[in-house]
């Protein structure tokens, strides 16, 4: 299995979009999907033309699987990927989050998960990030080193 990360192209956002769509990866991220204008406006006025951000398109044997992006917020450095379902279970993931871990290496970077994403814990603590706290909202929070 081959995994690889590029730049996202204007052709990569029509497959983000379905893949956010879908209400089990909504459910198991804690995250609801957008409506496909503002799924759009996110991805053109915020993520692409982000002069501090990373974005890059996950491809698993050629065929787009999500994507990865690190952004500032609140001050810190974070990092968040999303997979289409039909990649999941299959060390995409973690493939994904090492070889970013090399374009973006600021330290410390940070996560925020939800308790029951036990997949996404696991992809973060194998690329060696570590849990340093949790809120009362079920959300787990990560730090590099």
């Amino acid at each position: 299995m081959d995994v690889r990360l590029r730049p996202v192209t204007e052709d990569d956002l029509p497959v983000f979009f379905e893949q956010q769509r879908d209400p089990i990866a909504n459910t198991m991220a804690d995250f609801p999907a957008r409506e496909r204008e503002a799924f759009h406006i996110h991805w053109r006025t915020r993520v692409l033309v982000n002069p501090a951000g990373f974005a890059r398109t996950i491809l698993c044997d050629g065929a787009v699987a999500g994507n990865i992006v690190s952004f500032i917020h609140s001050g810190e450095r974070e990092v968040g990927y999303w997979l289409g379902r039909e990649f999941w279970g299959r060390g995409i993931a973690t493939r994904a989050l090492a070889a970013f871990l090399a374009i973006d290496t600021t330290r410390p970077l940070y996560a925020f998960v939800v308790h029951h994403n036990l997949g996404s814990i696991r992809v973060l603590q194998k690329c060696g990030f570590t849990i340093i706290g949790s809120d009362a909202e079920g959300v787990t929070l990560m730090r590099s080193v």
